[in-house]
């Protein structure tokens, strides 16, 4: 009975993140590129994401990587970005604390901001609940896996990509990484459509004012069909498919 609770918690976990898997490993291999174009060798990239698993930590001790800073400020900084894993870690505690400190520290290395979110979501009191561990676990191995194997992907393909690209390119799947899951509706794509189109017309613009253009464009005409052409759309009487008999 105990092992068939435990089965079905972990499968409500990673079905819980199942929708973050995507964002997850774009993120990753984001974060995989960025390590390649600052001048780590391939061994050091996978080092460092399957060490530091930490990906606003490695983005912020990259430049210094690259600037070759002291070693104390490197890591100095990678704590300072890490700070929210304590509040984390007292979000959790409570509800582990008869596990061995060991289990606790594993969970807590591939415990992440969305899988706390999605655990605190599931369980927002500290009552005794059965399945607590195994819906974690549901929740984090996926999303370490989902991460990786981004991350891995992102380290390859940096090592491919042209050396004058450098953190500029990294940059642009950032951007592209967060856009896409926000182009949901008709609107959003139709208005991302026309901000494309305006910033490969006005790229030449002088002080980068095409992009500025490109972007009050897209939300011009993203809200003009939220706010015209949809409602119309909705309010349009469709015409019957039957036939009546006269």
């Amino acid at each position: 009975m105990q092992v068939e609770v435990e089965r079905a918690a972990y499968q409500a976990g990673v079905k819980a993140s199942m929708p973050t898997w995507f964002g997850v490993g774009a993120w990753g291999l984001v974060v995989g590129v960025a390590m390649i174009k600052a001048g780590l060798s391939l061994p050091q990239a996978l080092g460092m994401t399957f060490i530091v698993f930490a990906g606003s930590a490695q983005l912020a001790s990259l430049p210094l990587i690259a600037a070759a800073a002291p070693i104390w400020v490197i890591f100095l900084t990678a704590l300072v970005v890490n700070l929210r894993f304590v509040i984390f870690s007292a979000l959790l505690a409570p509800h582990f604390t008869h596990l061995h400190w060991r289990v606790r520290a594993l969970m807590g290395f591939f415990s992440g901001d969305i899988t706390v979110a999605l655990f605190m979501q599931r369980f927002p009191d500290f009552a005794p609940a059965e399945g607590k561990l195994a819906y974690l676990k549901g929740l984090v191995y996926p999303n370490w896996w989902a991460w990786q194997v981004g991350s891995v992907m992102g380290i390859f393909a940096g090592s491919q990509v042209p050396e004058s690209w450098g953190l500029g390119f990294a940059g642009t799947l950032a951007i592209i990484c967060i856009m896409l899951p926000l182009v949901m509706s008709r609107a959003a794509v139709i208005g991302a459509i026309a901000a494309g189109v305006v910033a490969v017309l006005a790229a030449n613009f002088p002080y980068k004012l095409g992009l500025l253009l490109a972007v009050l464009v897209g939300m011009s005409v993203s809200m003009a069909v939220e706010e015209w052409f949809i409602p119309a759309e909705a309010n349009t009487p469709k015409e019957s498919s039957e036939v009546g008999n006269e």
